[in-house]
């Protein structure tokens, strides 16, 4: 970390607290929207039409728009379709049946899953610090799995797989992200215009599966849609300015906050109630965060979320 942000640390760390504790509410918000009854796909064009709302004044404000080149167009597609369309189906699906703050326990794993990913594609290289950290990730799974331990009911346990649908193609995502860059775009550009292409994609799906809805009246599990849209799209706009500024190594500390405050958000909004082993969980996972990323190397701004980054996710 440089000296000026060594000597300025403090100035950045409200903005740090903000991201992880804003994200952090995104998955209990996004229990809440699934409490109308509405379909994954509905639930995803609407949140999709909030977010390119919010990014496009954004991008307004910024007087930065598109690129609209075959290479963008394409780059679009894939993470809308990675990162937005097949993961937020699977989030809203299992979200509805599992607590939300084990769906944010779940969501660490990214950086876990992706690593063998970049391992297997030659984009990464072995080690044992980083292979202990993929164990601990799995320990904590294995640990919200055990009987009695983070599911109330043993029923619950049949869409643990479906949750872990989500991180892996969030992985996907990042790893493909990685390996390709945003083609000339920073962030917010990449984020505004794969938005855009998911939007464009769920439409027709929402149509022909019969799940399209218009939100009125406007419910609580709508407000809740909203919110979680609206501020995923706000606080990723305030992550690439704090990548830019204080660095990407120090913004992806946010993750850390997100998942504890996923947890604490979850036990205010929602009052969800867990277990010792969830919180062992929470520490094994958090560890294997923490051993998983490289050292010593900035780390890409994502364009996933959530801090843990998903590309306009819950």
């Amino acid at each position: 970390m440089s000296g000026t942000l060594t000597g300025s640390r403090w100035v950045f760390l409200p903005v740090l607290l903000w991201l992880g504790i804003g994200w952090g509410s995104t998955q209990p918000l996004g229990k809440i929207a699934t409490s109308g009854g509405h379909g994954p796909f509905g639930l995803i064009l609407w949140q999709q039409v909030v977010c390119v709302i919010v990014l496009g004044l954004v991008a307004l404000v910024r007087r930065k728009g598109l690129k609209l080149s075959r290479e963008a167009l394409r780059f679009y597609v894939i993470v809308a379709v990675l990162g937005t369309v097949i993961p937020n189906a699977t989030f809203y699906i299992s979200v509805a049946r599992l607590p939300a703050g084990i769906m944010s326990l779940l969501i660490s794993t990214v950086p876990m899953i992706a690593f063998p990913l970049a391992l297997a594609l030659g984009m990464d290289r072995f080690s044992l610090r980083r292979l202990a950290g993929l164990l601990l990730g799995l320990c904590g799974v294995l640990l919200i799995a055990a009987p009695g331990a983070g599911l109330p009911e043993a029923a619950m346990l049949a869409f643990l797989p479906v949750a872990m649908i989500g991180p892996l193609f969030y992985a996907l995502e990042a790893t493909y992200v990685a390996r390709t860059g945003t083609r000339g775009m920073d962030g917010l550009q990449a984020m505004f215009g794969a938005c855009l292409a998911g939007l464009v994609l769920v439409l027709p799906i929402t149509l022909a599966t019969g799940q399209f809805y218009w939100p009125t009246p406007f419910g609580r599990d709508d407000a809740a849609l909203a919110m979680s849209s609206a501020l995923h799209a706000l606080l990723y706009a305030t992550y690439v300015w704090l990548a830019a500024s204080a660095g990407s190594v120090f913004a992806s500390q946010s993750s850390y906050l997100t998942t504890a405050a996923g947890m604490v958000w979850a036990m205010l909004l929602l009052g969800e109630r867990f277990s010792p082993l969830v919180w062992l969980a929470m520490a094994a996972m958090l560890a294997g965060v923490a051993l998983v990323q490289p050292r010593r190397r900035a780390a890409a701004v994502p364009v996933a979320a959530a801090g843990a980054g998903e590309t306009c996710s819950a």
